[in-house]
């Protein structure tokens, strides 16, 4: 069957609108859109792990007689604020709604951090078992959520060059490819970082109160 000169031209009109969006780095946008989709996926998931772990960490310091009520209330309020938080697709490109997330995120790491401090303090704690297989879980936990945070950021660094890069960012203006929030260095070094424990060194006692008076 004989192709008509209009079909051809169809034809010819296709292949050039297909080199031009492939040489504009459109495909390149659907790449990395993609493989920051799949980054921050995996950065959720660690953080339900974790999110998880937590109420049988709980539950199990809960039974440690006089342990800091405070410390405790902390990391319940943190994990109800941080899984409160809706996370949906558009998260990734709303700073503010991103900046709230982590930043819940990070106030859980810290209250977390501060659990495993004060456990250093009680013998009961230091010798059970279970609590220190939950220990260890979640020392795991955090390390995989800063490995998944990091590949993230990479994913959005690569993203984030082709959108603000010439001639590429014609192309993301176009079609809209928005320039997507990410962990900034100091929520690193701040937030994502995961509790220092060592377990062969406990955390040195209060002062007695008598010693503390003088």
């Amino acid at each position: 069957m004989s192709t008509s000169p209009l079909q051809r031209l169809a034809a010819l009109g296709m292949l050039a609108l297909t080199l031009a969006l492939g040489g504009c780095g459109y495909n390149d946008f659907q790449r990395l859109d993609e493989q920051t989709k799949a980054a921050w996926s995996e950065v959720l998931n660690q953080y339900q792990r974790r999110a998880d772990l937590i109420p049988n960490i709980v539950n199990t310091v809960k039974g440690e007689a006089g342990f800091e009520q405070e410390t405790l209330t902390k990391v319940v309020e943190a994990r109800a604020k941080a899984t409160s938080i809706q996370v949906t697709p558009e998260t990734l490109s709303n700073p503010e709604a991103f900046n709230r997330f982590q930043q819940a995120q990070g106030e859980l790491s810290s209250a977390l951090s501060r659990l495993l401090v004060v456990s250093e303090n009680y013998p009961n704690l230091k010798a059970n078992q279970g609590f220190q297989d939950l220990r260890v879980q979640l020392e795991g936990t955090e390390n995989r959520i800063t490995v998944a945070r990091n590949r993230y950021i990479k994913a959005v660094q690569d993203y984030n060059v082709l959108a603000r890069q010439f001639p590429t960012n014609l192309t993301a203006m176009v079609f809209g490819y928005a320039v997507k929030p990410t962990f900034t260095v100091q929520d690193e070094a701040r937030i994502s970082a995961p509790p220092t424990v060592d377990f062969g060194k406990p955390a040195p006692a209060a002062a007695p109160a008598a010693a503390a008076s003088k």
